[in-house]
């Protein structure tokens, strides 16, 4: 093995996704030092390198945005396009800018826009030296035990390989990955009914399998007259017809939503291509010198044939090539197959894969689009029973003692590796309550200084369907990233934190301090009828 280079420092941050984004800020302005690492080339997760920059809000994310460093975030997105463009900062209702005009998010933008302003917002810390970033590397061992943690080991393609010391240590990956080395419990996929009791819990055991299917994302641009349809990917004719290949999705209540390319619906549906469009070229140049951008994220590259977590390199390997080839597949199949709104044909060779637009050569996102992570078994679980609004007429937000952020979202599952042949078997869509994010999520029952801090909390199969979006994920960094902060000052542990009113209540004012939203507000909490879209 070879000779391990030695960083130290007080807060080590494993995955530079928005959770793993949002711990670091908190932490460095709180003065600490800070390592944050990353698998990829770009920091961001959701909204970089994989490519899901039409961000999933709940309605009223303009005047609750949660924190003031999302909010921050979200202002300097739309400051961008204005800048580059000179773009009104209002849409034509009078609604903020929203670059893609996409009807699926308030905020649809270019991935390298949303990285751009991640390292503004990190920049002053790296210049002051409270910030070291470890690029492109991944753990692959922990020293110290399941209690308590004193070092990760990194690995680089082609460098030197690292141990990290530190005096906390953030779980920030996509898919929980300190867990195993480290040997802390955690579980996957679907709980059972008998363990939970949530209404939409397995009714038939367990399966620790039953994960969400991932996403390869692409980027297209329309380019009228043009033909830049790809070679036929292997395993096509296949994927076209189990996945299968269509514009049609089920709704919420099992009813079938035919979708068209560039139409609306006499029954009112939107188009496909809006949906998450990125860049409205329209209007970001009205006299059409800007073509359309979309980001292609749909049920027909959702991949749910095999779940990676916990499965050996060979077969990672293997289920991760398949899930781009079904996503290659999708594409080609909208530029050659897919009817013509107008009747002429089929197919849209006029699309090109942007390989630029997501930093890779394959014109795929670098990552796939992660749904669903290992969990940890925190000091508290979030159940279906507590942010369901059924049988809480009355009931404004689904409130936690503990709470250090809040969040909004339906609890929203997309279909499940072992769930049937049918993109829709396996998929649920329950409203929620406007809810608050509990402190005892973050902590494990065993190990003493470490948080979860992105999709690994402790929520269950279902309700990780609400609290997996991205603005929780980033509050739930926020939170983590402060905590550790706070910790490192009053030289505890995060549980005693948890345990003890006194410093629980003195860091809910820390965190108010840092503009930290930790309940509801009253006067502006929810009618029932609202749902995110």
């Amino acid at each position: 093995m070879p000779e391990l280079r030695n960083i130290e420092t007080d807060i080590a941050i494993i995955g530079g996704g928005l959770g793993g984004v949002a711990a670091a800020l908190a932490a460095c302005e709180a003065g600490w030092e800070v390592v944050l690492t990353e698998e990829t080339t770009w920091l961001g997760g959701q909204v970089t390198s994989q490519v899901v920059s039409a961000l999933d809000e709940h309605p009223r994310i303009e005047t609750i945005s949660g924190t003031r460093t999302y909010r921050t975030f979200r202002e300097a997105i739309r400051k961008v396009y204005q800048d580059r463009y000179g773009v009104s900062s209002l849409m034509s209702d009078g609604a903020p800018l929203n670059p893609g005009n996409g009807w699926v998010s308030r905020l649809c933008f270019e991935p390298r826009v949303g990285l751009q302003v991640i390292s503004n917002l990190l920049e002053p810390y790296m210049k002051s030296r409270k910030l070291r970033l470890l690029m492109s590397c991944h753990p692959t061992g922990c020293e110290g035990d399941p209690t308590h943690l004193q070092a990760v080991q990194l690995t680089y393609k082609g460098r030197q390989p690292v141990r990290l010391r530190a005096n906390y240590f953030l779980d920030a990956t996509e898919l929980g990955d300190l867990l195993p080395l480290a040997g802390i419990p955690y579980v996957t996929g679907a709980e059972a009914i008998e363990d939970t009791g949530e209404p939409h819990a397995s009714l038939d055991g367990p399966h620790p399998g039953r994960v969400q299917s991932f996403t390869y994302c692409f980027i297209v641009e329309f380019c009228p007259n043009e033909n830049h349809t790809i070679h036929k990917p292997r395993g096509y004719e296949r994927f076209k017809v189990e996945q299968p290949y269509s514009l049609i999705l089920t709704g919420h209540k099992g009813e079938l939503l035919r979708y068209e390319f560039f139409n609306s619906t006499p029954e009112g549906l939107l188009p496909f291509w809006t949906y998450r469009r990125l860049v409205d070229g329209r209007l970001m140049d009205p006299s059409g010198g800007i073509n359309d951008v979309a980001l292609i994220n749909w049920a027909s590259n959702d991949y749910r044939w095999g779940n990676i977590i916990d499965k050996p390199p060979v077969i990672k390997t293997t289920l991760l090539d398949e899930a781009r080839r079904l996503s290659l597949g999708f594409l080609y199949w909208l530029q050659t197959e897919v009817p013509r709104d107008d009747g002429s044909g089929y197919g849209y060779p006029e699309l090109r894969l942007l390989p630029y637009a997501v930093g890779t050569r394959s014109g795929l996102s670098m990552r796939p689009y992660f749904r669903e992570s290992r969990r940890i078994l925190g000091l508290r679980r979030v159940l279906e029973q507590d942010i369901s609004p059924i049988g809480k007429e009355g009931v404004e937000q689904a409130a936690f003692p503990d709470s250090v952020g809040i969040g909004w979202y339906a609890m929203d599952l997309h279909p499940c590796v072992g769930d049937g042949r049918s993109q829709s078997e396996g998929s649920l869509y329950a409203p929620s309550l406007p809810f608050q994010i509990p402190l005892g999520a973050l902590i494990p029952v065993s190990c003493d200084n470490l948080l979860a801090s992105c999709k690994n909390i402790s929520t269950t199969h279902i309700t990780n369907g609400a609290f997996r979006l991205h603005p929780v994920e980033w509050s739930i960094g926020e939170a983590s990233g402060s905590l550790a902060a706070f910790c490192c000052e009053q030289h505890v542990f995060p549980a005693s934190v948890w345990e003890s009113p006194k410093l629980f209540h003195r860091f809910q004012s820390y965190l108010r301090l840092r503009g930290v939203d930790l309940e509801w507000p009253a006067k502006c909490r929810l009618e029932r009828s609202e749902r995110p879209l």
